[in-house]
């Protein structure tokens, strides 16, 4: 298994995207801050929120609740970096050791970049660091019903749908319900998922 945390993950696919993901960082505050502004009304509808409003962290607070969930293996939090650029979030969380062994990804993407394979990469590189680096054996993605796009990465990626949790994430002010969606290290058989990504991207 490798180190827990900080990682850094990298992935390519078959047009020339690269992407990386890494922790986010103190100096990452000017870029991060005006990406989220940016994307505020496009996350809205799918990003979990508090039902405590005033339990919202400032950015250095987040940057080291980031880091110490991670240093204590119950989260990798990552974000996406392409080209040199922040572009999104990507996160392994809820993760569970001993006879479990499996967490939950979450993600978004900057509107001005969705629909450009990132996100696929980026979740494929994910899994590959979760089951052969972390050594996880389940991880699970859940989303909303409404969200097509997600729904469609979790279609393309072989992710496969384990039902409906009703009322499960608290979301643009009120618990949704979401589609859950699943692997395991047995469905890899072995393999890359990036690899898996890139041949099924191939002409």
């Amino acid at each position: 298994m490798t180190q827990l945390w900080p990682s850094l993950v990298t992935a390519r696919d078959v047009s020339g995207l690269t992407i990386r993901l890494r922790g986010l960082r103190v100096r990452d505050r000017i870029e991060w801050e005006a990406l989220r502004a940016a994307n505020r009304a496009w996350l809205a509808p799918w990003e979990a929120t508090s039902p405590y409003p005033h339990d919202q962290l400032r950015f250095r607070q987040l940057v080291r609740y980031y880091d110490a969930e991670a240093s204590a293996g119950r989260m990798q939090p990552f974000v996406i970096e392409a080209g040199d650029r922040l572009v999104g979030q990507m996160h392994l969380f809820g993760i569970t050791w001993g006879s479990m062994r499996g967490g939950a990804a979450g993600y978004w993407v900057s509107q001005d970049l969705a629909g450009r394979g990132i996100v696929p990469l980026a979740l494929a590189a994910l899994v590959d660091h979760a089951v052969y680096g972390l050594g996880l054996h389940r991880i699970e993605v859940n989303v909303r019903p409404e969200n097509l796009a997600s729904i469609g990465v979790m279609r393309k990626l072989g992710f496969r749908e384990e039902g409906i949790r009703e009322r499960y994430l608290h979301i643009d002010g009120g618990w949704r319900d979401h589609r859950s969606f699943a692997l395991t290290a047995e469905d890899l058989a072995g393999t890359s998922m990036v690899e898996c990504w890139n041949r099924r991207r191939t002409p």
